[in-house]
């Protein structure tokens, strides 16, 4: 029989909870979590055959310090979670038994009951029972007295819906990573060019199995040309030496150089960068894992185009013990302004070698966001960024990891913020401030603004001018902001009060003007004609129905506009309740475009925070967005052809045709009462039309609805707006989602 025994405490009674069960080869693997009353009390765990008879099992206890933040208020330097497997025979029975503070419980595991628990209605269960702690009432709590009752119903109910979900991302990854019969035709694949990569790794005080499974992953590779350089900083005397020779003797590919002291993450690194002898540089942690086709695929995207000197992937996270993958970071293609706002790219990471020797290697003042800054210069000087969707790296994930608690290192967040401002003292872009956003690790960038330029506020009104007059106010009294110019285009109001407010306007300010468009309703007309009055360097196209919330909305906008890649800049715009209306446009959403996170509370946290970092989309809406007055006119405007729907979606690609980018900031925040002054789509008529419009954006730009946006990715749903995983009953990995039904007109 085999007892482990553990130190353990809870305020009440023994807890437990098995998370994960698998059977693999014969072998049954437990992974979960318990506790006893007090940090002292002991647990023991064997397991029994059908016959009560205890069995040889293999354990390994694993640091849980979220169980003992739930139920001791902070983390103790304990075990708690386990690892546990042992042999199986098909139709046999076997108990785990759990013993603590007199109490012991027997939990049955055979074939039916592990199939029945992976069903979907079970893991629904689960997830409500995962609801059911006192972390939750916590949590909740402190949701409800910071942001009210309204707030948490809205968060509480996206969290029961993700209940629903067919499966969860470990069962997902299964579904989705290469099959064995793929792996073989890699291996076998002949390149035209054959790349060797440089893996370069830091070692100090690695784990030994941990290191042992960072090598064991690069040693399965299905492409073959590859070497490792290892650099061990490890004190003397407790370096990894004994298993690198091992390592080096087996495979001559794999080398490693003992420095005998501590040159500190950026002096490790650059010293295992001395040794590569490759053609491209590959970045990886000591304790983290590659996948088996990982370096297939950058031999791939060298393939692809040589220009291709800086590649990276999406990436997941690998449980401490390794048997379990979660928070999968499916990135979009290489967005510099997502970059600013966080380091998404992270891993997997390869970097010509050329480009290294130009752009230098890693630098100490930068320890902490070393990566971050060599990342930066890197994208800043490739002739070309390629971006593999698929998860190629394991990154492997504790407590006092930046991974998965980025406020235990508050010295890499300040060291990302230097490295974010000397990305843009290098481009000659002056910021105000780089301050921390939604959380660490997340960036809110301020720029100088050159001058004092007008802008021309352009609004579109036909009556309502209740709506416009809020609209307005909030500009005229909230915006820190004061250089602006206001073109009403008036559109066939037939209300006499519309008309007395019009004047009282004028006369009340000189910089309130109202033109006369006369023809029938097309916003893309109207706003075009409007332009034309215009005399600011920037315009502002607003909606009559919003109202400002944050007052530097046009400081915010107008610092991104003022750079020279950029040509738009939209807003984060909320409905009545604090719910999300648009966060930036992904094409192909729901067939076409849709906005991103619709109906997220403005304090629910988004996919990696997304809906709060400022980055680049493929457009915006033109309920509000900012555009250079000379880019507006250099494309043309909006397409008249586009009366109703999808005019700022066009306009949006027109100016990135342009070479020029649409950016999304979170922090120029308003609210949004959803086109009270056009109506909805309700007759014959109007949909015909709007079906036409569809038509044409269709034909205008075939190319991304075929291929996929590039600042989302094909693995997340164009199903929904929240960026969950691809339906794979329903979407293929890659393949647009096909209009099967009307679309809702985009407000």
């Amino acid at each position: 029989m085999t007892r482990i025994s553990l130190a353990r405490r809870i305020k009440t009674v023994m807890r437990y909870k098995v998370d994960i069960v698998r059977i693999r080869e014969n072998m049954i693997t437990l992974n979960g979590w318990a506790i006893g009353r007090t940090p002292e009390s002991r647990l023991e765990f064997f397991i029994e055959d059908k016959n009560r008879r205890p069995l040889e099992c293999k354990y390994v206890s694993t640091r849980r310090d979220d169980v003992s933040q739930i139920y001791f208020g902070k983390a103790y330097d304990r075990d708690f979670g386990f690892d546990i497997q042992f042999p199986y025979e098909r139709g046999e029975d076997y108990y785990l038994v759990i013993e603590c503070d007199g109490r012991r419980v027997k939990i049955r595991y055979n074939e039916e009951l592990i199939a029945k628990r992976s069903s979907v209605a079970h893991k629904r269960k689960e997830k409500i029972k995962d609801l059911m702690n006192m972390e939750t009432v916590r949590v909740a709590w402190d949701f409800w007295k910071e942001n009210g009752l309204r707030a948490l119903v809205v968060k509480s109910r996206h969290k029961l819906q993700g209940i629903d979900n067919d499966y969860d991302y470990g069962e997902w990854y299964d579904l989705t990573k290469p099959s064995d019969e793929e792996l073989e035709a890699q291996r076998k694949e002949v390149f035209s060019v054959e790349p060797v990569f440089s893996i370069v790794i830091p070692v100090y005080q690695t784990p030994e199995r941990y290191l042992r499974e960072m090598l064991d992953s690069i040693i399965a590779q299905t492409y073959g040309k590859w070497e490792v350089c290892i650099a061990d900083g490890s004190p003397k005397g407790r370096s990894a030496e004994k298993i690198l020779k091992k390592y080096a003797e087996q495979d001559e590919r794999i080398r490693y150089q003992i420095l005998g002291e501590n040159r500190g993450i950026s002096g490790n690194t650059n010293a295992a960068m001395d040794m590569a002898e490759g053609d491209y540089i590959v970045l990886a942690d000591h304790d983290d894992t590659i996948t088996p086709n990982a370096l297939y695929e950058l031999a791939k995207a060298v393939n692809k185009d040589q220009d291709n000197e800086v590649i990276y992937s999406d990436e997941d996270k690998l449980d401490m013990d390794g048997g379990a993958l979660f928070e999968p970071h499916f990135k979009p293609d290489f967005n510099v302004d997502l970059l600013t706002s966080t380091n998404y790219i992270c891993h997997l990471f390869a970097v010509k070698k050329d480009l290294v020797e130009n752009v230098g290697r890693f630098n100490h003042e930068f320890d902490g966001a070393q990566d971050y800054d060599f990342i930066f210069r890197c994208t800043e000087q490739a002739k070309k960024i390629y971006h593999v969707p698929k998860v190629l790296y394991h990154w492997r994930c504790h407590q006092e990891s930046t991974a998965s608690n980025p406020e235990s290192k508050l010295y890499a967040f300040e060291a990302g913020a230097r490295a974010i401002k000397a990305h843009f003292d290098r481009l000659g872009i002056e910021t105000e401030s780089i301050v921390k956003g939604v959380d660490y690790g997340k960036y809110h960038t301020r720029f100088q603004i050159k001058g004092e330029p007008l802008v021309s506020v352009v609004i579109p009104n036909k009556d309502h001018h209740a709506d416009l007059d809020i609209c307005v106010k909030s500009l005229m009294e909230k915006e820190t902001y004061k250089n602006l110019e206001y073109i009403i285009v008036e559109n066939n109001s037939t209300e006499k009060a519309t008309f007395e407010y019009y004047e009282k306007m004028q006369k009340e300010h000189d910089n309130f003007h109202v033109v006369t468009w006369e023809k029938e309703f097309n916003y893309s007309a109207i706003n075009n004609f409007g332009e034309t009055f215009a005399k600011g360097e920037y315009l502002l196209f607003l909606n009559n129905d919003t109202e400002m919330i944050e007052p530097d909305c046009i400081q915010e906008m107008l610092g991104y506009c003022q750079r020279d890649d950029v040509g738009a800049v939209g807003a984060r715009l909320l409905y009545q309740d604090d719910t999300i209306q648009h966060a930036g446009v992904v094409v192909g959403f729901g067939g076409i475009a849709g906005h991103t996170f619709i109906g997220l509370h403005k304090s629910e946290n988004s996919y990696f925070h997304r809906a709060m970092c400022a980055q680049d989309y493929s457009a915006v809406t033109a309920a509000c967005i900012m555009v250079k007055k000379s880019v507006f006119d250099e494309v043309g405007g909006f397409s008249p052809e586009l009366a109703v729907a999808f005019n700022d979606i066009d306009l949006c690609m027109k100016i990135r045709s342009a070479d020029q980018l649409i950016v999304y900031n979170p922090y120029a925040l308003l609210y949004h009462y959803e086109s009270k002054s056009r109506g909805l789509e309700d007759t014959p008529e109007k949909v015909a039309r709007f079906n036409r419009e569809i038509a044409i954006f269709a034909r205008k730009w075939p190319d991304i609805l075929e291929n996929g946006d590039p600042y989302y990715n094909p693995n997340l749903t164009l199903r929904k707006s929240n960026f969950a995983l691809r339906d794979l009953k329903k979407e293929k990995i890659g393949e647009p989602y096909k209009l099967e039904v009307e679309l809702e007109r985009e407000g």
